[in-house]
This record gives structure tokens, C-alpha cells and sequence, in this order.
């Protein structure tokens, strides 16, 4: 049985009648009895009783009636989506926390104003669930800092972020202008979650380096970070982003050292780049690139203002939590 089957068995019998249903359909009468009688034939039921050259409709077709017009209705329902899915595309993009929380919120906003057919859909996690993510195809591309190891993800790096030192104004490190990187060895730190990337710099640098830390603290949060950092609790390394405007902490130099990480666009090697999702990555390479540079426009920021800037727009405070 075909979904024509069914306009055909729907129309004899609204209609009453085979003719007017075949000059309603636009086919010849033998074509509309013939599926009639097939459908009978086939189940083994009848639909319409022939009566004086007059169709009258069992029982049983009345009841096929409306299943018929149900299945007719979802199957117009989806040939209506499937002809406009290509209007309204949606795009699943993830970030990490620092990404997501601090850049995503103001480029994702101007990416929708000027494509208002593409859809953008963000999940936020640690790097490492969004690179698991990413390798099960749930999402279409990502921004994440840090180093891919899995053979399976094209990375690109489209920016530099700036790491940083904190400590509380009461730790030992406040009254000092810089820090050597061995003066971390046995500190308090408070760490992100294992999976982070932020984490993971902390770690790259310090223990496998051969200095050693002691965990203190673990947290999924950059505020709850900040905080603790702030109460004396011990020290962490952290986007500068996420510290300009948190005076309860200070920002500590490492003597002769570069904090530095990169923010990195991926997405599965067999993934297929559709025009929207290559507008999309072009978007993101020019939006940091615009960040970096201080270019004015609307995706920039000018020098004067620098990072704050992007805290007064609705980032959700709350998801500042550091990647």
C-alpha cells in the first residue's frame, strides 16, 4: 500500500463516488478502482459496499478512514518540514567553559542577526566532553583551548589566550612583583575538573615539569575558583578574561615566562562542511581575529575597552566557569 493508495481511498470516500474521485485526483476511474480492489484484495477486507451503482462505506473502512487520514497528515506534516528544512538549518556547535561563558554569547547573537534562517544551538562542557561530543557526530563543529590527540578531529587555532597567576591579597605571593615557577612547588592550587583544559595547563606546567602542587581544591567553576583563591585558600592559573574585573584577586607574573594557550575550532574529519556551517567558522576565525586585532566593527572590541567589554553583555554570569 502507497500514501497514493490512501489519497485515493480517502477521496472515494469523501467523495462517494469513483469518478468524481478520479477527476478529483486527476487519473482515470479504472485506476482509482483498481487500488480500491487491491487494498480489499490484499487484507482480505471490504471497504465499500456496491450497492445500485452507489458506494456505501463498510465498518471497517470507515475505520480505516481514520487511519488513512491520520497517516496522510503526518506524511503531508513531513513533506512540509523536509521542503523547508533547508530555510531554517540548525547548527549544533559546542565550547569549552571559558569559550562558551566569556566569547560565545555575543558572536553567536550577531551570527543569527545577520543569518536569521540558521538556527544555533551551543552546548558548553569541559574540552574533553566536548571533544567526545564532536567524535560521536552530536555536534557539528566546537571551539575548545588546548591540544587535540585523536586522529578523527581537524583542528584549526584561531586565537592565543593569555594565562595568569592568581592568589589572593593575603597569600605570600601578594607582596611580590613576580614568582619564580619552582616557588609553585608544594602550593595550595585550587584545579578545575579533570577534563579541562584549564586543568591541564596547571598540570602541564607544574607536574610535568617535576615541580609538584598539592590539590587542594577541585571545581567545575571559574567564580567558585576565583573565590576561594580570593579567601586565601590557595593559588590558580586562569584566562585572563575571566580576572579583569575581579580586584579580590592578584595577578602574579612567572619570571621569564609566556602564559599562553590556544583556542582551537574542530570538527570530525568526515564531517561535512554545508555552506552554513562553513559561514559559521569563517565567523568565529574573523570574530577572534577582530578580538586580537582591536579592529572596530561589530564584532571587535576596541582597544580601550579590552575584555570587560564582553561582561556586560548577557554571558550568563553564572557559566563563567572557566575552561
Amino acid at each position: 500500500m502507497t500514501i497514493r493508495d490512501l489519497e485515493i481511498f480517502v477521496t472515494v470516500a469523501e467523495s462517494g463516488r469513483m469518478g468524481t474521485a478520479a477527476r478529483k485526483l486527476y487519473i482515470s476511474q479504472p485506476t482509482v478502482s483498481h487500488a480500491i480492489s487491491q487494498i480489499e484484495e490484499t487484507y482480505h477486507v471490504r471497504l465499500f459496499e456496491r450497492l445500485d451503482r452507489k458506494l456505501y462505506i463498510t465498518e471497517t473502512g470507515q475505520e480505516f478512514l481514520q487511519y488513512a487520514r491520520y497517516i496522510l497528515a503526518n506524511f503531508r506534516d513531513m513533506e512540509h518540514f523536509l521542503y523547508h528544512a533547508s530555510e531554517q538549518l540548525c547548527l549544533h556547535i559546542g565550547a569549552s567553559l571559558t569559550v562558551g561563558s566569556f566569547f560565545f554569547a555575543n558572536l553567536v547573537s550577531e551570527f543569527e542577526r545577520d543569518n536569521p534562517k540558521i538556527r544555533v544551538r551551543v552546548y558548553i562542557d569541559n574540552s574533553q566532553d566536548i571533544i567526545r561530543k564532536i567524535l560521536a557526530g552530536t555536534l557539528d563543529i566546537a571551539v575548545i583551548e588546548g591540544n587535540v590527540h585523536s586522529g578523527d578531529i581537524v583542528s584549526q587555532v584561531v586565537y592565543e589566550d593569555e594565562m595568569v597567576l592568581i592568589c589572593g591579597k593575603s597569600h605570600p605571593f601578594a607582596g611580590r612583583k613576580s614568582v619564580r615557577l619552582t616557588d609553585l612547588e608544594n602550593a595550595d592550587c585550587v584545579l578545575r575538573e579533570e577534563g579541562s583544559g584549564t586543568r591541564d595547563f596547571l598540570i602541564n606546567l607544574t607536574e610535568k615539569n617535576g615541580i609538584p602542587i598539592v590539590k587542594k581544591w577541585v571545581c567545575h567553576s571559574s567564580d567558585s575558583i576565583i573565590n576561594i583563591v580570593a579567601a586565601g585558600q590557595g593559588v590558580s592559573i586562569l584566562s585572563k578574561s575571566l580576572v579583569l574585573d575581579k580586584p579580590d584577586v592578584m595577578q602574579i607574573p612567572i619570571e621569564d615566562m609566556k602564559l599562553s594557550r590556544q583556542f582551537r575550532i574542530i570538527y570530525h574529519k568526515d564531517k561535512y562542511l554545508s555552506s552554513a556551517l562553513k559561514k559559521l567558522i569563517e565567523e568565529i576565525k574573523k570574530y577572534f581575529r577582530n578580538f586580537r586585532l582591536g579592529v572596530p566593527g561589530k564584532n571587535a572590541l576596541p582597544k580601550s575597552a579590552g575584555c570587560k567589554y564582553f561582561f556586560h553583555y548577557a554571558i550568563i554570569k553564572e557559566h563563567s566557569n572557566a575552561i
